[in-house]
This record gives structure tokens, sequence and C-alpha cells, in this order.
């Protein structure tokens, strides 16, 4: 007869709490030397794209700045600061032409007269101004010579004139400031700027040491004397955390000015700067 048969007792499979405990602590170990070796590539990594967002944010501004600048009236640019505040003033243009003058040779056509008050259309000689075209509601101003050379200052007005009407090529004003002149300032060469009547004067904004906004005011009128801000119009921000130094030197190079701005805009830690040189076209 045979004998029973008995089974051995099966080991428990798993691990100790020993175990557990070292291979928490190892993994912690790795976690934490990974983390050194990873953390400074990872910060370095946002840095940049932080100094990268901010960088574009002053080159939109800066260039937005430039192509106005581009297309202000000769003369008219001015800066000022105040209030902790720095401000760059200037009427903005459209496009421009040149005016049928009595000293120009020609035989007939409706002149441009700076004689008589009540004549107030003109014949425009070559193309009229387009892209966009010149419309009633504009403005038209000639040889403008800026603040302090009045008659010839756009912002007193009296070589501003507001537009009527247009029909082919001939411009009808709603008054003719030019024939009241005193002394009678034409353009040397029959020129004039057109001023869209939806924009006007321009004002760009920009704190001096604290970080604010950078501003852009624009359709609040003329006035005779630089107002800080003006008021009025309709405003946009054009960046935040910005700071920004200004140096205008008018006649730099002759009829060209030259506008030197600094940005800085701030970020956290991040702080980056961008300069920009702007001439200015002061040819009347």
């Amino acid at each position: 007869m045979m004998p029973p048969r008995t089974s051995l007792p099966c080991r428990a499979a798993g691990f100790t709490l020993i175990e557990a405990i070292v291979a928490i602590t190892i993994t912690g170990i790795l976690g934490a030397i990974v983390a050194v070796f990873i953390n400074k590539p990872v910060q370095g990594y946002f840095d940049s794209v932080r100094r990268a967002e901010l960088t574009d944010q002053a080159d939109v501004a800066l260039r937005r700045i430039t192509r106005d600048l581009r297309l202000a009236l000769p003369n008219s640019l001015r800066v000022a600061s105040s209030g902790g505040m720095n401000y760059i003033e200037f009427i903005l243009t459209t496009n421009g032409g040149r005016y049928r003058d009595i000293a120009d040779g020609s035989t007939g056509g409706d002149f441009l007269s700076y004689t008589n008050a009540a004549d107030t259309s003109f014949d425009v000689l070559g193309p009229m101004p387009a892209n966009p075209a010149m419309t009633p509601g504009d403005f038209i101003v000639s040889y403008n010579l800026g603040p302090g050379n009045a008659p010839a200052d756009a912002y007193t007005g009296g070589n501003r004139a507001l537009v009527q009407n247009v029909a082919g090529n001939v411009v009808t004003l709603a008054a003719n400031p030019f024939a009241l002149q005193a002394p009678p300032l034409p353009s040397p060469d029959a020129r004039f700027q057109v001023i869209p009547g939806a924009t006007r004067a321009v004002t760009y904004a920009c704190p001096i040491a604290a970080p604010g906004n950078l501003t852009r005011q624009w359709n609040y009128g003329f006035n005779a004397a630089q107002a800080t801000p003006p008021a009025g119009g309709t405003t946009a921000t054009l960046a935040a955390n910005v700071t920004c130094t200004l140096e205008y030197a008018p006649n730099a190079t002759g009829r060209n000015g030259l506008l030197l701005i600094n940005l800085t805009l701030a970020q956290g830690n991040e702080r980056i700067s961008l300069a920009q040189q702007i001439r200015i076209d002061n040819t009347p």
C-alpha cells in the first residue's frame, strides 16, 4: 500500500516592506538627480520664449510707429514729456498732389487762389490722389513750416483747408484759408498733402520710468499747442509694461529730422530693449 502523497507549501510572491522602501528611496534619488539636470534647460527654454515674445511686441510697436511717422506731414512732428510720460505728436497724411498755380505757366484752368478768399476750388494737376482717394471731410495742407511759423502752421489752420467736394480733378474747399495768409506763403512747387478726416493728428504716449502702456491716440482734432495728453479721440494700446526714451533732432540733415526711440519691455524677470532711428521728411 502506497503512503499518502503530501504537498509542499508554496512560497508567497511579492516583495517585503524593506524592498519597497529601498526602491522608493532609489527612485527619489534618481528623480532629484534628473530634476537638477533638467530644470535649467527647461527654465532656459521658457525664458527664451518670453524674450522672443517681448522682442516681437517691441518690434511690432516700433514698426507701427515708423510706418506712421513716414507719413507725417512735414514739420508737424513734435515731442514733449509731462507727468512721467513721453509724447510724440504729428499730423498723419495719406497722399498728396500738385495744384494748378498761376505761376506755373498755365493759360487756363482753375488756379488755387492766394488772393481771393471767395475762390474755393482748384484743379489738381496730374492724377488725383488715390489709395485712398481724397473725399469730402478730408483736409489739404500746403507748405507747412510747423509750429511757430504761422500762417504756415497746420495745427493753427492757416494753411489747412477742409475738403467739401471732389469731382474729377476739381477740388472744392469749404473755405479758402490760403487767401487770408499774411504774408501769403504758397508752396514753391505747388504741392499739397492730404490729411484723412478720420485720423487728423496722432499722439503716441509712453511711460518714461515706471512701466505702463504704450498707446496710440488719434482723431482728436488739431491743437495749436501740444497737449499732454490730448482730449478726446480714440485710444488703443500697442504694448504693455513699456518704458521709453526719445531724442528728436528736427533738422538733423538739412530738411530731414531724426527721431531716436528706445523701447524697453519687461515681463517677470525678463527685460528687452530695442532702439529705432526714424528719418522724418521735413521738406514742405
